[in-house]
């Protein structure tokens, strides 16, 4: 199915997400758009469950002081991308990267390395070409994700799973519910375009854990 080549479409039905902050969990409506996504995506594309997760008490459980990221590198599948700010729009709904580059990180969760999920989304696909995300769906656990902070740290995650979720189903607690370790959740969407809906059917998400700093 040859997806759409024109602009940002949303994905996904609004969804109520905590978002862990020092002293409040806030709401936050989950929008995303996205010009194009691979068909035929499994509904488990792999990994441990979540309740299973092995967290490393001595670097996740500890995590890193705010610092914003400026740039994500995951080298399995090809991304070395600097980071938007993403926040919310009028409506509530997360804001959205303009193209297919770069991605952006969600500005009301946690900075990537500090203490609970820090969320970053990116395109598939944009006007007909790969977006910064395109092989998300391809990422296998175990792989090395760096993000680069302001604060000249990078932090080193681990995918633990990565997996499609219907988006009637989506996993708003896994993705934005609170952490007692370091986190990172990507996200993207997958499946079939439907017309009718002016949408797709899925979700990717990849989740991740804080093992280590440089």
């Amino acid at each position: 199915m040859s997806a759409p080549a024109s602009g940002p479409r949303k994905y996904g039905r609004r969804l109520a997400g905590r978002v862990s902050a020092v002293a409040v969990a806030i709401l936050v409506a989950l929008t995303f758009s996205v010009s194009g996504c691979a068909d035929d995506v499994a509904s488990d594309v792999g990994g441990v469950p979540i309740s299973e997760l092995a967290v490393d008490p001595a670097v996740s459980n500890a995590g890193l002081t705010k610092s914003v990221p400026s740039r994500i590198e995951i080298p399995s599948i090809g991304v070395d991308s600097s980071l938007m700010d993403l926040g919310l729009d009028a409506e509530g709904a997360l804001q959205v990267p303009e193209a297919g580059f770069p991605a952006g990180w969600y500005t009301g969760a946690p900075t990537p390395g500090e203490k609970g999920p820090s969320v970053i989304a990116g395109h598939v696909d944009w006007a007909g070409s790969p977006g910064v995300f395109y092989e998300l769906r391809n990422l296998k656990p175990g792989a090395e994700i760096a993000v680069t902070r302001q604060d000249g740290s990078i932090a080193q995650f681990e995918v633990t799973d990565v997996r499609a979720f219907p988006k009637d189903e989506f996993p708003t607690d896994l993705v934005y519910g609170t952490l007692d370790y370091a986190g990172l959740r990507l996200v993207t969407c997958g499946g079939a375009f439907d017309e009718t809906a002016n949408s797709y059917d899925d979700n990717i998400v990849a989740f991740a854990k804080l093992v280590g700093t440089g």
